[in-house]
Parts: C-alpha cells; sequence; structure tokens
C-alpha cells in the first residue's frame, strides 16, 4: 500500500488560523467552526458518561483531570473515532476530555499528525496530517489518483470506497437536521441513500487555479512613493490551497476535472509562464469547459475563436452513465499527469450526434452546456452546477417530487416560482408540468440569460424578472394553493427576510435545493415552524453527490403545506 504523506510546510511558514466563535449558544451560519464544533461536543459528549473526565486517587477521591495540550508543531500519535461533517477526522485525546482534528484521516486509523492551533475553551486541537502508522480497514490507499493528495485542500477522500463516501454524505445530512433545524426527530423524515455521481473522477467543469503575487509584493496602499511594484524573478507555484495553510502548492493537473478542463490547465499554465514578467501581482485562472453538440454531418466544425479544443473523444447521447474512458483509464494506470492529446476526431452518438468539449478561459465568453435535449448558454465566470455527469439525474428527481400526490381535497398545482433561479436550470427543466412558471432572481445580468436560455430551448410559458430582494414576491398573481416555489440559494442559505416573505405568500409547496446542508436545515425548521397560519411539513430529504472525493453534498428537501390538522409527517 502507498503510503500517504503530508508535504512539510516551509520554515517560518504562517499558519492558517481559523475564527472561532466563542459564544455558548451558536449562531446558525453553517460555517465550517460552527459544524466542526457540534461534531466536536457530541463526540466528548458521549465519552463523558464512560470517562466523566476523572480519576479516582488511592483514598478514594475523585480527581479531575487535567489536559496537557502538546506544544504548537509537536508530532503526536492518534487514533481516528469518527469523521466530521467538515471531512475531518476527529481523535480523543488520552481522558477523553479533548478533541484532535485530523484532516485526510478515517475512523481507525492510527496516524502521526502535528499540533497547529489550540482552542482551550472549545476543548479541539486542529493539527496536520503527516503519515499512517497503522491504517483503518476502510482506508485503502491504492485508491488515490491525486499525487497532491493530503497537500492539497480539495480532496477528503480520495483513500474511501465509493460506498463509504455515499454513506457519510448521507450522515451529514442527518446531522445537520439534528443539529440546526430545532426540530424535533419525528418530524425529520429518514434520509434515503445519497445519489452517487456517474463520475466519480473527471467529472468538474469548471476549475479556477491561481498564483499568488510575487514575493515581497506589499499591499494597497504602500506604493505612495511611486516606486515600481516588484515583479516576479521566476514563475509561480499555479494551483490550488495547501490544506489549512496560507499557501498555494504548484498543482499540473487535477484528476477531478474534465478532459478539457485538463487539457486547459496545462495550456494555461504554459501561457503564464511564458507571460510571467507581465504579472505585477497574482491572478486566477477560470477554466471552464463548454459543449457543442454535432449532428451526423461528419464534416468538421472549428472550435470557437480563443478556445482550447477539446481533448474527450466520446460522443454521449443522453445516458447519464456515459463515462470519459481515457481519462479514467489513465487514472487507473495511474497515470495521473498525462493529459489528453490536443485534437480528437468527434465520434458520432447513437442519438445523432456527438459532443465536442472545449475549454473556455475568458470569464465573458459564453460556455454551453446540456442536460439531456435541454441546452443552457452562461457566461464563462458565472455560476452553473460543476457536475454536468449528475444533473440528469438531480433534475429527473425534482420532476418526479415536484407535484404533491393527487388528493381530492386540494387543488392542483399548476404554477412554478423559481427563486434564486440565475440562468433558469429549474425554470426550463420543469417547464412542461406547468401552465405557467416565473424565474426571479436579483441579478439582472441572470436574468437577461434566463432569457436567452429560454428561447434557445422554446419555451414558451416561463418568463423571468429581476426582483428586488425585499419584495421577490409582491407581484405574483399564481394562486399560493396552486403554486410550487423552488428555492437554490447560495451557501449562506435564505435570510429571515426572504423566508418571512415566501411564509406569507405561502406556495402550496417548496423545493429547497442546497449546497451547504447545514444552512439548509436552518431554513427548513423555520418553514415547519411556520408563521401567520402558514406552516409546512417535511415530506422527503434526499442527498446528491455533485463532488466526489469531497466531503461536501447538495440536498433536496420537499416540504408540503399543512392546513388544519395534518400532522408534519404521517
Amino acid at each position: 500500500m502507498a503510503q500517504v504523506k503530508r508535504e512539510a510546510p516551509h520554515v517560518g511558514q504562517k499558519i492558517q488560523k481559523r475564527k472561532i466563535t466563542k459564544k455558548a449558544k451558536l449562531a446558525i451560519d453553517g460555517s465550517f467552526t460552527e459544524v466542526l464544533l457540534h461534531d466536536v461536543r457530541k463526540l466528548l459528549a458521549e465519552h463523558s458518561i464512560k470517562q466523566n473526565n476523572s480519576e479516582f486517587s488511592s483514598q478514594g477521591q475523585v480527581l479531575q483531570s487535567v489536559y496537557n495540550p502538546p506544544e504548537r508543531f509537536q508530532e503526536i500519535e492518534v487514533k481516528i473515532s469518527e469523521l466530521s461533517s467538515t471531512g475531518d477526522g476527529l481523535a480523543l485525546s488520552e481522558h477523553s476530555d479533548h478533541v484532535y482534528v485530523v484532516p485526510f484521516s478515517v475512523p481507525g486509523d492510527v496516524v502521526k499528525a502535528k499540533v497547529v492551533n489550540y482552542f482551550a475553551e472549545d476543548k479541539y486541537t486542529l493539527a496536520d496530517f503527516v503519515n499512517v502508522i497503522k491504517p483503518s480497514s476502510q482506508r485503502d490507499d491504492s485508491r488515490i489518483k491525486c499525487p497532491y493528495f493530503a497537500n492539497c485542500s480539495g480532496c477528503q477522500f480520495q483513500m474511501l470506497s465509493y460506498e463509504d463516501q455515499l454513506a457519510h454524505k448521507r450522515m451529514i445530512i442527518e446531522r445537520a437536521y439534528k443539529n440546526f433545524s430545532n426540530l424535533a426527530p419525528e418530524v425529520v423524515p429518514s434520509v434515503t441513500n445519497t445519489v452517487g455521481s456517474p463520475m466519480q473522477y473527471g467529472y468538474r467543469t469548471k476549475l479556477t487555479p491561481h498564483f499568488d503575487g510575487p514575493p515581497g509584493r506589499q499591499g494597497r496602499g504602500a506604493r505612495k512613493d511611486g516606486t515600481e511594484r516588484k515583479g516576479f524573478a521566476e514563475v509561480p507555484p499555479i494551483g490550488f490551497m495547501m490544506k489549512g495553510m496560507r499557501r498555494t502548492i504548484d498543482i499540473e493537473d487535477c484528476p477531478i476535472g474534465t478532459d478539457a478542463v485538463r487539457q486547459g490547465m496545462r495550456k494555461e499554465r504554459e501561457r503564464v509562464a511564458k507571460e510571467i514578467q507581465s504579472y505585477k501581482r497574482g491572478a486566477t485562472i477560470l477554466l471552464r469547459e463548454s459543449t457543442t453538440r454535432k449532428s451526423t454531418n461528419p464534416t468538421p466544425i472549428p472550435p470557437e475563436n480563443g478556445a482550447i479544443q477539446v481533448t474527450k473523444n466520446s460522443a454521449v447521447d443522453s445516458n447519464i452513465h456515459d463515462i470519459d474512458e481515457t481519462s479514467n483509464a489513465e487514472l487507473s494506470a495511474g497515470n495521473m499527469l498525462s493529459p489528453a492529446p490536443d485534437q480528437a476526431a468527434p465520434t458520432l452518438g447513437l442519438s445523432g450526434y456527438s459532443e465536442e468539449k472545449t475549454c473556455i478561459t475568458d470569464s465573458n465568453a459564453i460556455a454551453t452546456e446540456y442536460i439531456d435535449s435541454y441546452v443552457f448558454h452562461n457566461a464563462a465566470g458565472s455560476f452553473f452546477q460543476n457536475n454536468n455527469s449528475i444533473l440528469p439525474q438531480f433534475t429527473a428527481y425534482i420532476r418526479d417530487h415536484i407535484l404533491p400526490p393527487s388528493s381530492p381535497i386540494t387543488k392542483p398545482v399548476k404554477y412554478l416560482i423559481d427563486a434564486y433561479c440565475g440562468s433558469g436550470l429549474f425554470t426550463i427543466t420543469l417547464s412542461s408540468l406547468f401552465s405557467a412558471s416565473t424565474g426571479i432572481d436579483i441579478s439582472p445580468a441572470s436574468i437577461a440569460s434566463a432569457h436567452q436560455n429560454a428561447q434557445a430551448n422554446n419555451i414558451k410559458n416561463a418568463k423571468f424578472s429581476a426582483a428586488d430582494a425585499s419584495a421577490l414576491f409582491a407581484d405574483m398573481t399564481y394562486p399560493a394553493h396552486e403554486t410550487v416555489v423552488v428555492i437554490d440559494p447560495p451557501r449562506k442559505g435564505c435570510d429571515e427576510n426572504f423566508l418571512r416573505q415566501l411564509l406569507h405568500f405561502g406556495p402550496q409547496r417548496v423545493v429547497y435545493v442546497s449546497c451547504n446542508v447545514h444552512t439548509q436545515a436552518r431554513d427548513v425548521g423555520v418553514l415547519v415552524e411556520g408563521s401567520g397560519g402558514c406552516r409546512y411539513g417535511l415530506e422527503s430529504l434526499q442527498g446528491f453527490d455533485f463532488f466526489p472525493q469531497t466531503g461536501h453534498v447538495e440536498s433536496v428537501a420537499i416540504l408540503n403545506r399543512l392546513d388544519g390538522n395534518e400532522e408534519a409527517v404521517e
């Protein structure tokens, strides 16, 4: 078994400190620290009954154990008890009165870790992973496909089986609703098994590597004397942040990126190396995949100007299980850093077309995505889901569950409101189920893209509006009991004003999609509690693995409005 080892930091390297909330009652913001603290406290509470944080003297007196923390940067040996919802391993101290937080570890591992930051009040220590002393039965380092794993902050779970990853993500959702929803267990339905991604590597359609400014570069306002800002003496590391440190590590290739993105990364690294003297500060590089579908006409179509031509050579129809064989074959053979060739002739698909992938590096250029037969055009720098392989399953699930079960006492739902609609993903893919649909967003640029996408998909029953955040539902004329609202907010979740407006409008059904299940649980708790005579029952919770090898999980919550004496969960 290959030995995973953490790269040692440079002498004098600054360690990234995490902001710690020192309040007895946590404010629910779904942050790393808040989520971690819940898991730390739970682990300590479970063991306090057995250990009770005490020892007996020879006279039978109870003596309170005193935790003596190791010094900073001291290396220690610990055994991992469980995985936190942040993706880090948690290990108990000798007297079970303190927790060590160790990344890149799994339950049962005995690891060497280096102490970084000690938080006495919260009874935990952040530590760096050094190496595995004795592996857990869950760990198999031969699964690791990236030479930067255990250094790069991007992935946490490459040593775990995919089944274990999916099981852990289901547990993340369960813990989130236990810790953050403020709901009684009986009103929270069982979380179903996490839907896996058809591709566990080669799936990310967008990456943003970066490089830092030249050494000795001073901050804003430091050049008041008029002296010229220093340039680069050599090509800096181009890649991603090292786990837990303010340090960029040089990364030549990222195996979770699609072939087109990986090819674009190689070319952009070469370009930056040639042009580095023109940079006076650091920069972020955009790598965004774009898809062109070709008909059965074999006449080649040149790539768009400025695009890096696809490396992928497989035809795709609506089959969501189509896997990039070239990329995954390379990964299986251990050739992590071998990009695919620059040019590849497209192969015709079973549905009468093939797909050609390109990588766009201009944030203002238009990227194209297909979900089954739907097409979406967006500015390359704007938000769109970054795992296209799972999107057909994801949108199909919402389509199958968005309408309530037929009932003789309720009117059929005929209208859709897509809040936080962005470029129209849900408005467009769900439009066939409704008489009329409206997408609302506070971003005029997103609304412009949504209009264009509706036209591109020949959607006639949808409209879009750039609404003010304080009055999102003010102009809605749809009957509330015949309307479903889809919400897909950013990681911070919905603010109180939005939830107040939603409860005042009172749609029959709510579909809450979230990339941060902790803030989703908080918001769902507000909707289930209700206000002004409107409250909801939580019908189902379903996780989707948009980001294999990482600790992130997408969650879909389905809620139905309760009237009269209906129970929250039948």
